[in-house]
């Protein structure tokens, strides 16, 4: 038989990312005032058409980039070489107001809503491109809050700017080899020159060398960075760390049309690309400072205060990442559900109650996930506004977090389940699950692991009356409920009153070591919960047509998304007997080699 002859399976076709998403729509109505909510629409209709075709079309011609380090004459060159797709989609975000439509706040609060909705319709077609554009961000906000009128004028207004030949990304260099996560082990030096030179300070701030090895740069393409380096003693942990902005080429302004500066100009040496296992296109290095110009920022010392609001906005924009892969392969799934047939050819799937059972397991988490994380987020435009009250500002503290570590968590087994959807053609490369789970998989990492971003949820607990605010929102939500949905949800609502008691006594001081792990999980299940009840509560009193299924969401979330197993954890956690910590050891090590004679004698 000849190929063009027999069975031929049909293809299925992506949809509109904003139309065909069954819960965005919905969620941004109930956050966005009404003129508001109609405008973050036409655009993001606007913006679905192209994602769609313009950036369809550049992911298929992104690739991994080349790092030439010297040239034929034996000259240290460090030429990185990134792919046109990967240049495109730069520009793209960059022409769409990512990051810029966070700082113009053309909605106030609002803003960064519509922007986070943008990168959720974007991010599995994107290559990760948003992971230089996130640090963009955290950076553009640093200078915002800290930055002298002549850095706002140069850097902050180029970081924020929507002309791909005029705009800026920024990098963040925290990561080194000595700690990983830990930053208190820092060896990069900065040392001011006018101990050493008599150069006056620069407009940007005093001027400073700096000296160390930095393990993970994942914006090895940008113009500037942040970096944490040490004005402080060793014995200082991170109290002797300070935040520096650091030009990757000098000088870092010059005139449209000039050549661009050689790369080793403001002595960074880039030792090599990383070879990861996802985020391919991403020029992620390990690169060397040897006296690299750098201007502090703020007070020295703060350096890991400084750099906060970076690593929450960075927070942020992971989990979007997470969740918007799941929305992209949910998609998919959806999509091939319309056009497969099986029974002979009988019965689509669509129309087969096992398989549609199972992608509505996927469209629950995914809401979930989907109703913390625009929660979050609209929190942080109320305080980046100022608009937040104390209690939000804390509710955000514990939900940044908190969204982050949940939704890498979760989203990346969905998204598997998503691929198996679709059979053997799930298992293509065309489809691109393959790219998207291993991209996805790093967000378990970046910004702090899940374990790291526990013990985070622990410290904001115990330094602040956060938890206390988020159970009284808690109680507040649960008191809302209008008594005929309260009657149709008694069960749910009975369930999560219990996990909201169980979340409190998680975190009561002294918090056993086993603890935080899974207090972090029920915490985010609690938290999934409730977003999704205040959504039922809205849609019921709006009188929404979504009002029944939003109403399911919610049961189905509490009743069948894990909650009970998350709460079981917890308990199994704080009763775990005085030798567990032992065992665990023994399970992962070995026993030592006099308890086993046998082993002894091998």
């Amino acid at each position: 038989m000849r190929i063009e002859e027999g069975f031929k399976p049909a293809p299925f076709t992506e949809s509109h990312p904003y139309f065909s998403d069954p819960a965005l729509s919905g969620l941004l109505k109930r956050l966005c005032p009404p003129g508001v909510f109609q405008d973050v629409e036409l655009d993001l209709e606007r913006f679905g058409e192209i994602v769609l075709t313009t950036m369809k079309a550049l992911s298929k011609v992104s690739a991994r980039p080349q790092f030439v380090q010297y040239d034929q004459w034996g000259q240290r060159v460090d030429e990185l070489q990134t792919s046109e797709g990967w240049r495109g989609l730069k520009a793209l975000f960059q022409q769409e107001g990512i990051v810029g439509i966070f700082y113009e706040r053309k909605h106030r609060e609002h803003s960064r809503v519509h922007g986070f909705a943008k990168i959720l319709l974007a991010v599995g077609d994107s290559h990760s491109i948003d992971c230089p554009l996130s640090m963009t961000d955290g950076a553009a906000r640093v200078i915002e809050l800290i930055g002298t009128p002549a850095l706002k004028q140069d850097v902050f207004s180029r970081l924020i700017n929507r002309d791909p030949s005029l705009a800026f990304t920024a990098g963040q260099w925290m990561t080194e080899r000595p700690g990983g996560s830990d930053i208190s082990r820092t060896e990069t030096t900065a040392a001011s020159v006018m101990d050493s030179a008599p150069l006056p300070s620069h407009t940007y701030g005093p001027r400073y060398r700096l000296d160390g090895f930095k393990w993970f740069s994942s914006a090895t393409d940008s113009d500037v960075s942040l970096a944490l380096a040490r004005t402080g003693t060793v014995a200082e942990g991170t109290r002797g760390l300070s935040l520096f902005l650091v030009p990757l080429r000098l000088p870092l302004l010059r005139q449209p049309g000039t050549p661009q500066p050689s790369p080793v100009s403001n002595h960074i040496y880039v030792h090599r690309l990383k070879n990861k296992i996802g985020t391919q296109t991403l020029p992620t290095a390990e690169l060397s400072l040897q006296g690299s110009e750098g201007y502090i920022l703020g007070t020295p010392g703060q350096g890991v205060k400084l750099i906060t609001p970076v690593l929450n906005i960075t927070r942020l924009h992971s989990a979007t990442a997470s969740v918007g892969h799941l929305r992209r392969c949910l998609a998919i799934a959806t999509s091939y559900s319309t056009v497969r047939a099986i029974k002979g050819g009988q019965q689509l799937l669509k129309d087969n109650p096992l398989h549609v059972a199972e992608l509505a397991k996927a469209s629950v988490l995914y809401r979930a996930l989907l109703h913390m994380l625009f929660g979050t987020i609209a929190l942080l435009g109320k305080a980046e506004c100022g608009v937040a009250t104390k209690e939000e500002e804390l509710r955000l503290r514990l939900l940044t977090p908190a969204v982050k570590a949940f939704a890498a968590d979760k989203a990346a087994t969905a998204m598997e389940e998503c691929m198996t959807a679709l059979g053997g053609a799930g298992y293509m490369t065309e489809n691109e699950f393959g790219r998207m789970i291993q991209d996805a998989l790093v967000e378990k990492i970046w910004e702090g692991t899940i374990t790291v971003l526990s013990l985070d949820l622990v410290r904001a607990v115990s330094q602040s009356t956060a938890l206390d605010a988020f159970i009284s929102w808690a109680q507040k939500l649960l008191a809302s409920c209008p008594t005929s949905l309260d009657t149709s949800l008694t069960v749910p609502l009975a369930t999560l009153r219990t996990a909201i008691s169980d979340v409190k006594e998680a975190f009561v001081a002294p918090i056993p070591a086993l603890i935080p792990r899974p207090a972090l999980l029920l915490f985010s299940h609690v938290a999934c919960g409730l977003f999704l009840l205040e959504h039922a509560v809205w849609a019921f009193e709006a009188k929404e047509q979504t009002c029944d299924v939003d109403a399911e969401v919610f049961r189905r979330w509490v009743e069948e998304g894990g909650l009970s197993m998350a709460m079981a954890d917890v308990r199994r956690a704080k009763a775990a007997p005085s030798d567990r910590l032992r065992v665990d050891g023994d399970l992962v090590y070995g026993t030592k080699a006099g308890h086993h004679p046998q082993r002894a004698r091998l």
